[in-house]
């Protein structure tokens, strides 16, 4: 008989994380051997336990998605990481499996479907990313980087947005124009689909595309 599947649980709410560990805990092929909080708590324990699977959620204290997996993948080479969240926004997804998640699924699935994809995440010995999110989302993250990424320069004008910097304020910094500061952040909105700067700034952190602190507090 093989070895059960190892996970990690990392999410701020502490009843879903312990309710979500009894569950997967009711299938033989899989053993929980922690649960985390934030970020940095995932990096420790993942380095401690050296567990097969880490389901990692978005949005919680420390630092931002995309750094915590980059720490994971420096400390625990070997372990699988699978986003868990609600959010399914293309760029998003397509910037979480490109930093190395191998696998992103979203909350609402059914706890079989949870248990089949952590079962084989765990024990895929391939290069292979498990999705369970809309198809039209998948649609969008394979029509590539059209509303996918933020081009380097859009991410500089977004950082100066979230430090409430004016387009004039902005443009000096950069020594563009504003009005070319003002195209920029258009394909911002349009790629963020953000209604407003709070909400591209917003978006933006939870999509791993500026960090968290770069907003002024």
């Amino acid at each position: 008989m093989k070895s059960p599947v190892t996970v990690l649980i990392v999410d701020d709410h502490r009843l879903f994380r312990e309710g979500l560990s009894a569950l997967l805990s009711t299938d033989d092929r899989i053993r929980v051997v922690g649960q985390g909080g934030d970020g940095n708590e995932a990096v420790a324990l993942a380095r401690s336990l050296s567990p097969d699977v880490v389901l990692l959620d978005i949005e919680m204290p420390g630092p931002d998605v995309a750094t915590t997996l980059g720490c994971l993948a420096k400390a625990v080479p070997r372990s699988r990481i699978v986003i868990l969240t609600m959010h399914t926004q293309p760029g998003l997804v397509g910037r979480l499996v490109e930093l190395g998640a191998s696998g992103y699924l979203i909350k609402d699935l059914e706890i079989e479907e949870l248990i089949a994809a952590v079962v084989s995440v765990g024990r895929d010995k391939h290069d292979f990313v498990t999705l369970r999110i809309p198809r039209h989302i998948v649609r969008q993250v394979a029509d590539g980087p059209e509303g996918a990424g933020l081009s380097p320069r859009e991410t500089e004008i977004l950082t100066l947005v979230a430090q409430a910097k004016s387009n004039a304020q902005i443009g000096s910094a950069l020594f563009i124009t504003e009005g070319t500061v003002k195209r920029h952040l258009s394909n911002v909105f349009r790629k963020l689909d953000a209604v407003s700067r709070l909400d591209a700034v917003q978006k933006g952190i939870e999509q791993g595309h500026i960090s968290r602190s770069a907003r002024i507090r």
